[in-house]
This record gives structure tokens, C-alpha cells and sequence, in this order.
């Protein structure tokens, strides 16, 4: 019998909403958030049953030898109109030994932002977790953070142990780690949902791994062209920014990898040749589409002008991670 050939994916998408704004899940492999495929013969089926079921075809050969059957990446829109809690998360190796997740590396992308928005991240100063612990009970923690006042296409690479909050009128799109792992440090005096935060994950479980340092940001990649500029590269995944103006021809292989294309705006379609047939697969501003690894070679092809889109992969990496292991 024939086996069936994967196919770009595009994903039912999951909102939670919150006194501060909302979370809309692009994709997700969480366990009590599952992103369902939207379209096709896999409709309906979770992104962990897809997991589960075609493995490598999905991921890659080394992504899957060293991620496992957790799809390793989440995206998120972020939407704010007010100020979100602050939050940090762990590295690998708390996030391994305490609670048998994975880390989670961030980046936010800004969508919009109003002429409220702020972007808060680290310290300004260096301080300790005595004057953090006193400073989040009563509130007045912001005046400690260091502050930015965002623009549209702005990006910060928020590293473990960073706490960080937007407040104001902003959208953020979201790339990190699968993994639930956000500790709440202060809610600015009001009730915190533990629909957002896990209650077990708050102020003082989180004192021994915050980073106390003043922020500095992390390094920049080389800058790239106006077409095509990486934003982060690191082991857990690396995004690029795509400004499309005319069709990439792009040859997957060589990534060894899934490809995640996240439209911010403008519309484009991935064309796949199927035999002797062109298959056309549309993403439109606001979505995000997985390509399997099995979709070796195709076409990225802008159908709107000023068409921007984020591109996530993962790099190969050698050593098995230890969180696999077990």
C-alpha cells in the first residue's frame, strides 16, 4: 500500500483571554494545549497524534534523535491592553530536573505598537533576590526593569532567568521552546488566573535562577539584507526574517528540519510539484504554517505585496539532550 505523502500544515488556532489582553496559540504541542490541524487529510488530528504517528517525517532525522515526539517549537500571538504579569522562565537544566520539561528560549517579535507600549526586560541596575522578593510583593518591581518603548518590527531574544512584561496597547508574536514554563513574579496587585500561571510556578520558586545582572542585550547575529535577516540563532531554533518580493526556491534538505513560516503580513503560498501537478498551499497574514521535513523542495511564493514572514527551523545538533534520556 502506497504511503501517504505529508504535507504543508496550517493549524486551528487556541485563544486564551485575560484581564491584561490574550494568548493565541499558533501552534502548540503542550499536552493540555494541542493545536489541532486545520485542513487536509491529518484535519482534526492534535499536533502530538501527528507527532506520534510520522515522527522524523515531520521533524527531520536529527531534530527528532534529539527532541523526541515533542514538537520543539510554540508560536503565539500575544495581544496586550494593559499590563501582563511579570514572568521568567528556566533553563534547560532546571527545566529538566525540577519538572521534566524543556527550557524556554524566547523571542518576541513586535506587531504593533501604541504610542502606551512598553516592553520591560531584566534590570536596570544590578540587585539581588532580597530587594526582587520585597520589591515584587508590594508592586513596586517596575521600577527596577529595564524599559523600551517599542516600534513595529522591534525583537528581543529573552534569555532564561530574564524577567520580562509588556504593558500598554502592543501586539507580540511569540517563538519559544515547547514548554509551559512561565513563573509569575508580581500581577501589579491584581488576581492572577491559574489558567495562565501553574500556581506551583511563582515568586519563590523562581529566586534561584533569575538573572540579578543589569540587562544588556543578548548578541545580534550579522546583519542580514533588506530581504532576509536572521534575528536569532541559537541551538534551540533559529528565526529569520523574510521581506518577500519575488519566489525562494527553497530546498529543505539542507536544514535537515521542519520549516515554520509565521505570515505577519501580506499573503504568500508554499507550491509544492506533485506529480507533474502544482500544489498550492495559501498562508495569509496571521497564520502559521508547518512544512514537513518530507516536503524536500518547493516554492515560497508572495501572492500580496509587502509580504513579511518569519521563517523557524532547528538547527542540527549533535549531543542527545540529556531531558531524552531518561
Amino acid at each position: 500500500m502506497e504511503e501517504k505523502k505529508l504535507y504543508p500544515l496550517r493549524f486551528c488556532t487556541l485563544l486564551d483571554e485575560y484581564s491584561w489582553g490574550s494568548d493565541e496559540f499558533k501552534i502548540a504541542d503542550l499536552g493540555y494545549r494541542d493545536s489541532l490541524v486545520w485542513d487536509g487529510w491529518l484535519a482534526g488530528n492534535a499536533v502530538s497524534e501527528v507527532m506520534d504517528t510520522y515522527m522524523d517525517r515531520v521533524v527531520g532525522d536529527n531534530v527528532y534523535q534529539f527532541w523526541g515526539r515533542q514538537f520543539p517549537v510554540q508560536v503565539k500571538h500575544i495581544r496586550v491592553k494593559g499590563k501582563m504579569p511579570l514572568r521568567v522562565h528556566p533553563g534547560a537544566e532546571i527545566a529538566e530536573q525540577r519538572y521534566d520539561f524543556l527550557g524556554r528560549e524566547k523571542l518576541w517579535y513586535v506587531l504593533k505598537a501604541g504610542a502606551d507600549a512598553c516592553v520591560m526586560t531584566g534590570f536596570e541596575r544590578p540587585t539581588d533576590a532580597s530587594e526582587v522578593y520585597s520589591k515584587c510583593l508590594d508592586s513596586s518591581i517596575e521600577g527596577l526593569l529595564h524599559k523600551t518603548v517599542p516600534v513595529a518590527g522591534q525583537f528581543f531574544h529573552i534569555r532564561p532567568g530574564v524577567p520580562h512584561a509588556a504593558s500598554g496597547d502592543i501586539e507580540i508574536m511569540e517563538i519559544s521552546e515547547s514548554s509551559p514554563l512561565d513563573f509569575c513574579l508580581c500581577g501589579w496587585g491584581q488576581e492572577v488566573s491559574e489558567e495562565e500561571f501553574d500556581p506551583s510556578l511563582g515568586l519563590v520558586d523562581a529566586l534561584d535562577f533569575i538573572d540579578y545582572g543589569a540587562w544588556t542585550p543578548p548578541e545580534k547575529p550579522e546583519a542580514g539584507s533588506d530581504i532576509v535577516q536572521k534575528l536569532v540563532d541559537i541551538p534551540e531554533f533559529t528565526v529569520t526574517k523574510l521581506r518577500l518580493t519575488d519566489p525562494l526556491h527553497i530546498y529543505s534538505e539542507k536544514f535537515d528540519s521542519f520549516i515554520l513560516y509565521s505570515c505577519l503580513q501580506g499573503e504568500a503560498s508554499v507550491q509544492i510539484e506533485v506529480l507533474g501537478q502544482t500544489a498550492r498551499f495559501p498562508l495569509e497574514a496571521g497564520q502559521t504554517m508547518l512544512v514537513p521535513a518530507e516536503c524536500p523542495d518547493f516554492l515560497l511564493v508572495p501572492t500580496d505585496r509587502d509580504t513579511i514572514i518569519l521563517e523557524t527551523t532547528v538547527a542540527p545538533r549533535e549531543e542527545k539532550d540529556s531531558y531524552l534520556s531518561a
